[in-house]
């Protein structure tokens, strides 16, 4: 039988679990068992829990068959412990190293006694922590041990469940049990610590309280937090059956009052619409349980006594009064706000009064670069499946010419753009949209990502100055509160997201649906894609695409290309991307002259290259999680792991060499990386296993329909238990390889009058649905009957008249002068929106190494 038993109860903490068992699993205390309790989570923390208990014989899972509450669950946890002494971790919290053997060597100098209780700290989505206000109180004692009687105030210590050890035995004596709904325990603890014949105490802090930047339930406005009420009721109830505990009953109800009128105070807790009904029923409870001859303590004599007359108007004068004062002693300097230009913001004003046109939809990738990446595959489908839908992009001036011809966009803050950001419901962008969109209620915000996760993204990159500096996280976090969903390419990136974005939202566990068309592509598909790149059959291509630096500004790939080239031979070819944000390198444009490599830098489509090459060598980038769809050879070039590991932080060991961890060979040096294709390793049996191990732990739902699933859930709001299921990877067949279609071009050129066409001659199990085209595109007018204008002559705004003249001058007459350039393209707005990424997050979702758009021969630096 264990010593311990910590009950962990779990309900969608995707991001936090791993970082939760780890901190018990780790502990030098090991004389333990972990219920994990499985609240029916509808995201990957049952699957996490698993994978925990197949590694681990101390972990006990126990999978509820329907969602019961926090209370409910860790009841069932109970139920399963056999430890000498209960402890409850919540499922997003952790233990500091060292936690247990300080609890177990307290217990034993306290001779085991029926409750323990610990300190804790909080800990911030910033990375401060903060200790408790209870060390002194707690350290008090030492090694002896007392009873609320002797000392009363330890009924004002943090009354939860997590911060104490409970004599299993004593726990089941008093039938102590949660209730369900919010504050369960609140009636668990004190009646805990009343009935505990013997209470020891420890200073040390054990357990890191994790305020997470959404909040727990408790954090979040509502009527459930009336669920306090009842939680009270449960308490008194137990002492009606309990005349022994009579003597406290004054100490219990001051408890009660003092955390009602904290409720009460907190805006995060209960709405101010709802603080007179909530106010109104802490006074029928106070009314209900005051103690005979009970006298409040002089600091709260004054609130005590407007809560006995139900004197709701007076409280909500005196927190009135007492949040002015505090806000002007907070006050530093004048307030600031940053307006923007007025022709902006009086004209996106006046359109967001007006209706949302509920079929325009906005589009954009990579901040406004083109039409590219995920949000170019959705909109595809919806083009056939939501045909309503008029889709709009949002695309930089310089990167118009590359457009497809018919592609309705705005170009950045013309007039038309800010019409555009007010009116459509639907919004679709692989990064975030800028600070100056306002949310209108109705509007959907999807977040497509564009990579999946290798190094640290969100709040996971504060530990590390080279990924977090220059950015200001609580403006992140801002932008992600505006998500509606977030689509994951795996549950690896669904944990990551979780953790690093910790904001409401649905996940979309769909997969990626720019790599619809590593299954979808054919054998012609292939071929075409090698021709268009003029690389002939028998001819080896290497896809060379090494990621971003953030610690270095003009990065240079570590490694000696031309050497490669000769080293690997004729048969070779080398196609070398660099990272968009590095622009076309000059050596490379040197290398590309001569022909010792194919700078493939600007070309338009990575899917494309992915297509036409027989490998991929990478060092980091996210490319390879969708490389890995083709089930072709990757190989992991890293001279410089350690750096950047180092400097931007990652979420796993990609050189580990574990299945899961290491997609295929990895190399250092030049010389070893010509070694692995001269002798054969990068195809051989052992690249092939780990290849087979990464697939099934990063693409399990990249199955042709992602973009499908996407468009039918959230545009046309079909259920997700409607939607089609994912193919197994077992049963899945992606685009062929480069030998493989053009066998199958040469066998079945004789055999067809159409040999370009080759779908009806591929075998049934080989998917072959053909790429989709872009249609011509027609210009959408918003609604006239909304008295919404077009721009013409004369625009006028909520603030004044805007008249615009045909060489695009204009005039604001309320707050100034702005003006508008002869392309329709207002100046720079006051708060210095740009088009490019924010300051320190230039890759934004993973790392910007997916597809991008063409870039236009004009434009100063690359696009893609």
């Amino acid at each position: 039988m264990p010593r311990f038993s910590v009950v962990v109860p779990v309900y969608e903490v995707q991001g936090y679990l791993r970082a939760c068992l780890d901190s018990v699993l780790g502990q030098s205390f090991t004389d333990l068992e972990v219920v994990a309790v499985d609240d029916r989570s509808p995201d990957h923390s049952g699957r996490i829990l698993d994978e925990y208990a197949r590694r681990d014989p101390r972990v006990k899972v126990l999978h509820l068959p329907r969602n019961v509450g926090l209370g409910r669950a860790r009841n069932a946890g109970v139920e399963q412990a056999r430890g000498d002494y209960l402890l409850f971790l919540d499922s997003d919290d952790t233990y500091l190293p060292g936690a247990l053997a300080a609890v177990d060597r307290r217990l034993t100098a306290c001779g085991d006694p029926e409750l323990l209780v610990f300190d804790h700290q909080r800990s911030y989505w910033t990375g401060r922590t903060e200790p408790s206000s209870f060390a002194a109180q707690l350290a008090a004692t030492g090694t002896a041990t007392s009873t609320v009687a002797e000392r009363p105030e330890l009924l004002t210590l943090f009354h939860v469940a997590w911060n104490k050890a409970y004599r299993r035995d004593f726990y089941q004596r008093e039938g102590l049990r949660f209730a369900p709904g919010l504050y369960e325990d609140a009636p668990v603890s004190h009646a805990a610590m009343v009935t505990a014949r013997s209470i020891g105490c420890l200073s040390r802090i054990c357990v890191d309280y994790r305020q997470r930047h959404r909040g727990a339930i408790t954090s979040t406005p509502g009527r459930r937090h009336f669920d306090i009420f009842g939680q009270y009721a449960s308490l008194f109830a137990f002492l009606d059956g309990r005349p022994d505990l009579d003597r406290y009953r004054p100490l219990l109800f001051e408890r009660m009052v003092a955390h009602l009128l904290f409720c009460v105070r907190r805006r995060d807790r209960v709405r101010l619409a709802d603080r007179p009904a909530f106010f109104r029923e802490a006074a029928r409870l106070y009314r209900a349980h005051l103690p005979a001859g009970y006298r409040p303590a002089p600091r709260a004599a004054r609130d005590t006594a407007l809560l006995a007359r139900h004197a709701y108007p007076l409280f909500a004068a005196r927190e009135a009064v007492r949040r002015t004062t505090g806000a002007l002693r907070r006050a530093q300097g004048p307030a600031r706000a940053k307006l923007a230009a007025p022709v902006h913001r009086a004209y996106y004003a006046w359109q967001r009064r007006l209706p949302l046109d509920r079929d325009l939809a906005v589009y954009s990738a990579y901040w406004n670069r083109g039409v590219a990446c995920n949000p170019a595959a959705i909109e595809a489908t919806a083009r056939e499946l939501a045909p309503h839908l008029h889709p709009v992009w949002i695309v930089r001036r310089a990167a118009v010419p590359t457009l497809p011809p018919g592609t309705d966009h705005v170009v950045p803050r013309t007039l038309r753009y800010w019409k555009v950001l007010a009116r459509a419901t639907w919004f679709v962008n692989n990064v975030n949209f800028p600070d100056h969109l306002v949310r209108r209620p109705g509007q959907r915000h999807l977040m497509t990502h564009h990579g999946t996760p290798l190094k640290t993204m969100g709040l996971d990159q504060l530990p590390h100055p080279a990924a977090a500096n220059g950015t200001d996280f609580a403006r992140m976090l801002e932008r992600a509160g505006r998500w509606d969903y977030s689509l994951t390419s795996n549950p690896h990136s669904a944990e990551v997201w979780h953790r690093a974005f910790p904001c409401s939202y649905e996940d979309l566990p769909y997969g990626y649906p720019r790599n619809d068309r590593y299954t979808t592509a054919t054998a012609a598909d292939v071929v075409s894609a090698r021709e268009r790149l003029g690389l002939p059959p028998g001819r080896i291509a290497l896809l060379y695409a090494p990621t971003l630096r953030d610690y270095r500004t003009d990065y240079v790939p570590d490694l000696d290309l031309e050497e490669l080239a000769e080293q690997l031979g004729e048969r070779f070819v080398l196609l070398v991307r660099t990272h968009y944000f590095y622009g076309r390198r000059r050596h490379l444009r040197e290398l590309h002259a001569r022909g010792v490599i194919r700078d493939v830098s600007r070309h338009p489509s990575t899917e494309e290259l992915c297509l036409a090459a027989d490998a991929l060598v990478t060092d980091y980038s996210s490319l390879m999680f969708d490389f890995a769809c083709l089930d072709r050879p990757l190989v992991v070039h890293a001279p410089d792991w350690d750096a950047y590991r180092a400097a931007r932080g990652v979420c796993f060991d990609l050189l580990s060499g574990r299945p899961g961890d290491t997609p295929g060979p990895v190399t250092r040096t030049t010389e070893q990386l010509a070694a692995v294709f001269r002798t054969g390793a990068w195809h051989g049996a052992e690249s092939a296993a780990l290849r087979a191990a990464f697939r099934e732990r990063f693409c399990p739902w990249d199955d042709g329909h992602a973009a499908e699933r996407v468009v039918r859930r959230v545009f046309l709001g079909e259920d997700p238990a409607a939607l089609p299921p994912v193919v197994p990877l077992t049963e899945r067949r992606p685009a062929p390889s480069p030998a493989a279609a053009f066998a199958r071009t040469a066998a079945r050129t004789t055999a067809t009058d159409h040999p370009a066409d080759l779908r009806d001659d591929l075998p049934d199990d080989l998917p072959g649905a053909v790429p989709h085209e872009l249609p011509d595109a027609v210009s959408h007018e918003l609604p006239h009957e909304d008295a919404s204008p077009a721009i013409g002559p004369e625009q006028e705004t909520a603030d004044g008249t805007a008249t615009v003249t045909a060489d695009g001058t204009a005039t604001v007459t309320a707050n100034g002068t702005a003006t508008v350039t002869p392309d329709g393209a207002t100046p720079e707005t006051a708060d210095g929106a740009t088009d490019g990424p924010p300051a320190g997050t230039a890759a934004g979702g993973a790392d910007g190494d997916g597809p991008q758009p063409a870039t236009p021969a004009s434009a100063p630096e690359p696009l893609n």
